[in-house]
């Protein structure tokens, strides 16, 4: 039987003490441990951020600036890269040159590589266009006039380069005929005088214009100017050169030899073209032709993406560096304020470890929301860039996918000293502290 008394309760044990009360936490744990449940912890924290948004908004910008800096950093650095090098890729990785040996001064071997062999090239896979050049050391430097009239003391000529070419040398240097016409098989098939300047000697030469046929005179012969070559994005040195149709050159300045082939690939096939092309134009003889062909650019490219990347990615980790100083700044200034709040949790119980779980919580949400708010901005921001630019957006989703784990860890680092310092703080000096 039970006897209840005045200020007793029946589940009092033996010697009038009272059951202590579970510590703030909720629940005991393993060896009798107080602990939080995460759902609580999430709370707690989130009310934390939530009781001063204007603080909690300007501390997360530090974030948003740090990753979205980075994001467009390293977004912006990956496009650029990738149309610098596409550029590089389109200029010169389709160009192939196929040099065939001069035969010494007086042989009578027959031409290594003659003006029909260049169509076996054309009919290769991957080439877009080829054209046959004839040149030697004997019609580098010609002595070219745009009148036959000597007048003492005046100079009329200018020393330029002659050389032989097919009627496919525009397509092949990537070139227009800005005035006039280029040669074609009428006027080789005729072993016509005529001849084509690039723009560069036509305005050594003064002529400008091919309507009136001008002449040029070189070896005591004139030729007459039918057309004038500009645009040149390949052998810019054509610019300043006659081009002769090959019988002509033949029967006019000995140029009876092919020496170099030009050949335009599409992108990505020029090392099996430059495999190929020797074959071709001399087979059983290929081994005696060398082939310039663009090298791999896979390296290039990668070199780069690299060198614009590690440059922009320093500058997007001194943004972050300065975005997790505001966020432990902010975090410390907070557990000040919060002397008492801290002292309080203390005496009804709550184990250091809560309580540097807490703030560890509060600066780690705070990061995470700038991770995200910052990396949602940076993908905007390079999309927006590349479409204003005209360029297709480069973007590693990994980085903007793991943008916001970036900016949770960036917290939960900024938030270790603040943390660890409330965690130290003893319950009644924290109590006596001043609010």
């Amino acid at each position: 039987m039970t006897v209840r008394t005045h200020g007793t309760s029946p589940s009092r044990p033996a010697g009038g003490q009272r059951p202590r009360a579970p510590r703030h936490g909720g629940r005991r744990g393993r060896g009798d441990r107080p602990w939080t449940d995460p759902r609580d912890l999430w709370s707690e924290s989130l009310a934390g951020v939530l009781a001063r948004p204007v603080r909690s908004v300007l501390t997360t910008l530090g974030t948003v600036l740090g990753i979205g800096t980075l994001v467009i950093t390293i977004g912006v650095a990956s496009t650029a890269a990738n149309q610098i090098v596409g550029r590089f890729d389109a200029l010169t990785a389709t160009s192939v040159s196929v040099v065939a040996p001069t035969p010494p001064p007086g042989s009578l071997d027959p031409p290594l590589v003659r003006w029909t062999d260049v169509e076996a090239v054309r009919r290769l896979a991957g080439v877009e266009s080829a054209a046959a050049l004839s040149d030697s050391q004997n019609t580098s430097n010609v002595q070219v006039k745009a009148n036959d009239v000597v007048a003492p003391g005046t100079v009329n000529g200018q020393t330029l380069a002659v050389v032989a070419a097919d009627p496919a040398l525009p397509t092949a240097v990537r070139g227009t005929v800005t005035t006039g016409r280029f040669f074609d098989t009428g006027d080789i098939g005729r072993h016509e005088r005529v001849a084509v300047l690039g723009y560069q000697a036509a305005r050594l030469l003064g002529i400008a214009d091919v309507r009136d046929a001008p002449a040029v005179f070189f070896n005591g012969q004139s030729f007459t100017v039918v057309g004038i070559l500009g645009g040149f994005r390949r052998e810019q040195r054509l610019s300043a050169s006659v081009i002769l149709p090959p019988t002509t050159a033949a029967d006019r300045m000995g140029l009876k030899q092919v020496t170099r082939v030009l050949v335009n690939t599409s992108l990505g096939a020029a090392a099996q073209v430059a495999r190929q092309a020797p074959i071709a134009l001399a087979p059983g003889h290929e081994e005696r032709l060398t082939v310039l062909a663009p090298p791999d650019l896979s390296r290039a490219r990668k070199g780069v993406e690299g060198d614009v990347n590690g440059l922009f990615l320093v500058l997007g980790l001194v943004s972050l560096v300065v975005g997790t100083i505001g966020i432990a700044n902010v975090t410390l200034v907070t557990v000040m304020e919060r002397v008492g709040e801290i002292g309080l949790r203390r005496a009804l119980g709550a184990s250091r470890r809560q309580v540097a779980a807490q703030f560890l919580a509060e600066s780690t949400t705070i990061g995470l929301l700038g991770g995200v708010v910052g990396a949602t901005l940076g993908v905007v921001v390079v999309v927006s860039v590349a479409g204003v630019k005209q360029w297709t957006p480069v973007l590693d989703l990994r980085l903007a996918l793991g943008a916001p784990v970036t900016g949770a860890l960036v917290g939960l680092l900024a938030g270790l000293y603040p943390s660890l310092r409330a965690a130290r703080m003893e319950p009644v000096d924290a109590l006596r502290a001043p609010s």
